[in-house]
């Protein structure tokens, strides 16, 4: 009962790729290329010949074939060193520096380990880059088999909820609610009367700490936080859930890269798959999990993403009604949410 579940050992690799250490999945010897020393690439380099995988998405920037599909496994040059795999990682220099190859791309053989090692750097909040070697693991290692990381959320668990007079309603309750293998937490916040016996005014809003607590223009999040407390005080009750998914689930510093990018010339969308990244990385199914923690099944769901509408259907919550969410329009925004709406289908 004391060793760790899967899910542990693989909340403890994503702490180990974010100070720099190596993990140890399948046959593999891994590390975060935005976090790794030089003095530990060396070691690491002992061990065998380099390879570095990425994403499918920045293999596509890098012009280097994905034989596998959805990533790519690039043989590491002799000579190269950490600056070089941060160059092919990061594409923050990607306009000043474009030419990075030739990329020698391997094929064949099985990438399931590879493929575990980009979700944990993604879980982990990281460069989606991982350097490693196929050799055996030194003791001290944190160790996951080869397909070690589920895709399925962790439901997280209620670990406090407090009466929070708010401006927008002084009868409003904030739930805490923990993620069980370690990760991030999420809020439920009860504006006003909620009667569950009918569809609940509810808004899924993913945390914009720019937005919300900055008063940034580059997005409408913050107006649009606001817009939906207010529109629930106004009801006499709702639910907001304040999600941590910040930068539609890549982490707030591959946000600052991705408007780093914006400022060179790429959309949103363009941005995030120069950094290596799908259009949206957030998973809308942890939503539906505290709804229905909350003893919620049926929603007036405001939003403009119909990909909320699809996911709170497929997890049997059931949307009444779509609530549009129009707020906070900026000449600084206007063309963020026309890309919103051309890429990602965003509804009016």
């Amino acid at each position: 009962m004391l060793s760790p579940t899967p899910a542990e050992l693989a909340a403890r690799a994503r702490a180990d790729l974010r100070v720099g250490l190596p993990v140890a999945v399948g046959g593999l010897i891994l590390a975060s290329v935005e976090t790794l020393a030089a003095e530990r690439l060396a070691e690491i380099r002992a061990a065998g010949p380099l390879v570095l995988a990425v994403s499918g998405r920045r293999a596509e920037t890098l012009k280097a074939r994905a034989y596998d599909g959805d990533l790519a496994r690039i043989a590491v040059p002799d000579d190269a060193g950490s600056d070089w795999l941060r160059a092919v990682a990061d594409p923050a220099d990607d306009l000043r520096a474009p030419l990075k190859g030739p990329l020698r791309t391997l094929r064949d053989g099985d990438v399931t380990a590879w493929r575990t090692g980009l979700a944990l750097a993604k879980a982990a909040q990281l460069l989606p880059a991982v350097v490693g070697v196929e050799a055996p693991a030194p003791a001290g290692l944190t160790r996951l088999p080869a397909g070690g990381v589920t895709t399925r959320p962790m439901l997280p668990a209620e670990v406090a909820a407090a009466r929070v007079p708010l401006s927008a309603h002084p009868a409003s309750r904030v739930h805490v609610f923990r993620e069980e293998d370690g990760g991030g937490e999420h809020y439920a916040i009860e504006i006003g009367m909620v009667d569950r016996a009918r569809p609940v005014l509810t808004r899924l809003h993913s945390a914009c700490f720019t937005g919300d607590v900055l008063g940034s223009l580059k997005c409408d999040c913050g107006p649009q936080l606001h817009a939906a407390m207010a529109a629930m005080a106004a009801a006499g009750g709702g639910v907001l859930l304040y999600l941590n998914q910040e930068g539609r689930g890549i982490g707030l510093a591959n946000k600052m890269r991705a408007y780093d990018l914006q400022d060179q010339g790429f959309d949103t969308v363009e941005a995030n798959h120069r950094l290596g990244f799908e259009d949206d990385e957030r998973d809308f199914r942890l939503g539906a999990g505290l709804l229905r923690q909350l003893g919620i099944g049926s929603v007036r769901l405001m939003t403009n993403n119909p990909r909320k509408l699809s996911m709170m259907a497929a997890q049997r919550v059931e949307v009444a009604e779509r609530v549009p969410l129009h707020a906070g329009l900026t000449p600084e925004n206007a063309a963020y949410l026309d890309v919103k709406r051309a890429k990602s289908g965003h509804l009016e």
